[in-house]
């Protein structure tokens, strides 16, 4: 990120790991049906937003909150890995998809 203003988490490979994985689910989830709208769609791209965010947030305070908020980013990670799972088996992603997007979460 080139900007005069940034912030010191936004230089952890974590966090542009996770907004990157933001994108993706954002991307996947655009050819869940509409009839998911409220449902696997949103709770995957909440899943997927709240990891960075709890990254950021953590990021700066000491180790063992910082930790704590890691330990929720993961619980976060694991939510996406069944959603995914569920697009998967509902046949909303392709099997090619949802390993992608397993490798992801698996890199997070």
């Amino acid at each position: 990120m080139e900007n005069s203003l940034s912030f010191k988490f936004e230089n952890l490979k974590v966090y542009q790991k996770a907004l990157d994985f933001v994108d993706l689910a954002y991307a996947v989830s655009r050819n869940f049906p509409n009839s998911e709208l409220y449902n696997l769609t949103s709770q995957f791209k909440r899943a997927a937003v709240s990891i960075p965010l709890n990254i950021a947030e953590g990021a700066g305070d000491t180790n063992a909150q910082f930790n704590r908020f890691l330990e929720i980013a993961s619980g976060s990670v694991k939510e996406c890995v069944v959603c995914s799972t569920i697009a998967n088996r509902q046949k909303f992603i392709s099997d090619a998809q949802n390993m992608e997007n397993r490798i992801k979460l698996a890199e997070l």
